[in-house]
């Protein structure tokens, strides 16, 4: 599968800084891009904070990396020795070097390297595949785009791989983090959020649910959304007289795990799931986020009370554009639309319907357009 946009921006951020943090949900091919993006140097070290091997070799990590001659050290699954960071400062103050750190973890989990790190490192979130990468929309769908689980031989394989792959993030990742939380529990609340997927959080409810405080949901909705297993969708304000909704929406990020909670695992099951549409909204939501590399800083939902909604906005370059998601083969416009084009001053919105390669005006300044519809940006 070609990454190419990730190896260059890679080098973009080397030019700038001395560390670059890639991150992203574990098996998502992290390893795999450093590893090809290492080939362009001849002198390169790689430490692995999984192998007690390389554990051992970092016991006394100063002396270890002072004494390397690299071109580039690569160290992955950062997250289990956030202990490495102030050391990362000191070499990378001493004398340049180029430090690659790969960790399933966002950067607000790992605050020591924001802290310790400030202006010497630069980040980048890598994603599961997408539709650019992939050009299957459907098996994408079902699947999810994580490489082990859309490369499979079989749907049944591909199923098999994800259930497994939530056990162990129960069971061994979110423990890895420092966060004591009772497997069931968490698997509880994430069965629970699958259900909530596409919609407006309501933490009160999930904790009277669960037995547990509406804080207690929250900080273990932020550990989910750190490991990049949920979004949750900021709202955005408008200075007008309209109640506007001001709770986040929240999804799960890949639609494969989304369809292993509920046990979908064949594209004739997902056919005929309730939530079908929900389901393909949040995975072209995803799809489109990736297309225009936002961050989710840039990337916002609108709603008011009296109904009127935008899935989704983003800021991007001065501009704001808007998104509809219909999973339809006649998309349309409705008033909604219109209302948050003059009240959001979009510069454009697009309805995003599936499976065509096809894009046309639907209004002033309203397009449809397939998901597999590529354009520029």
């Amino acid at each position: 599968m070609d990454r190419s946009f990730f190896n260059n921006q890679i080098d973009f951020q080397f030019k700038i800084h001395s560390v670059c943090g890639l991150l992203g949900p574990r098996q998502v091919g992290k390893t795999t891009l450093a590893k090809k993006y290492s080939q362009h140097y001849s002198k390169v070290h790689f430490f692995d904070l999984e192998n007690p091997i390389d554990l051992a070799r970092l016991e006394n990590p100063m002396l270890t990396l002072t004494s390397l001659q690299s071109d580039l050290i690569i160290i992955d699954e950062i997250q289990r020795r956030p202990e490495l960071f102030p050391i990362l400062r000191v070499l990378v103050d001493e004398k340049p070097r180029k430090f690659l750190i790969l960790g399933s973890a966002s950067r607000d989990l790992l605050q020591q390297s924001s802290e310790t790190l400030a202006g010497r490192i630069g980040y980048i979130e890598l994603p599961p595949f997408s539709i650019s990468e992939t050009k299957e929309e459907k098996k994408l769908w079902l699947r999810g785009g994580f490489p082990r689980s859309y490369l499979a031989s079989s749907d049944e394989q591909s199923y098999a791989w994800r259930q497994s792959y939530i056990t162990t993030f129960l069971e061994r990742d979110i423990p890895n983090l420092g966060f004591n939380i009772p497997p069931i529990l968490m698997r509880k609340l994430w069965m629970m959020l699958a259900h909530y997927h596409g919609q407006i959080l309501n933490a009160s409810e999930i904790g009277k649910s669960l037995s547990i405080s509406h804080h207690t949901v929250k900080k273990y909705l932020d550990i989910l959304s750190g490991t990049f297993m949920i979004r949750l969708l900021t709202p955005w304000f408008e200075n007008i007289s309209k109640r506007q909704v001001k709770s986040p929406k929240i999804y799960l990020r890949d639609s494969g795990l989304l369809h292993a909670l509920f046990g979908i695992h064949t594209e004739d099951q997902l056919q005929v799931y309730p939530k079908l549409g929900a389901s393909w909204e949040g995975f072209a939501l995803e799809e489109i986020i990736k297309e225009y590399h936002a961050s989710s800083e840039e990337c916002y939902f609108w709603a008011t009370q009296a109904g009127a909604e935008l899935d989704l906005m983003i800021i991007k370059d001065g501009k704001r554009i808007g998104f509809e998601f219909k999973h339809t083969d006649f998309p349309k416009v409705t008033p909604s639309m219109r209302i948050a084009l003059e009240t959001l001053k979009l510069d454009h919105l697009y309805v995003i319907f599936p499976y065509a390669h096809s894009s046309f005006p639907l209004a002033d300044k309203i397009t449809a357009r397939g998901l597999n519809y590529v354009e520029e940006h």
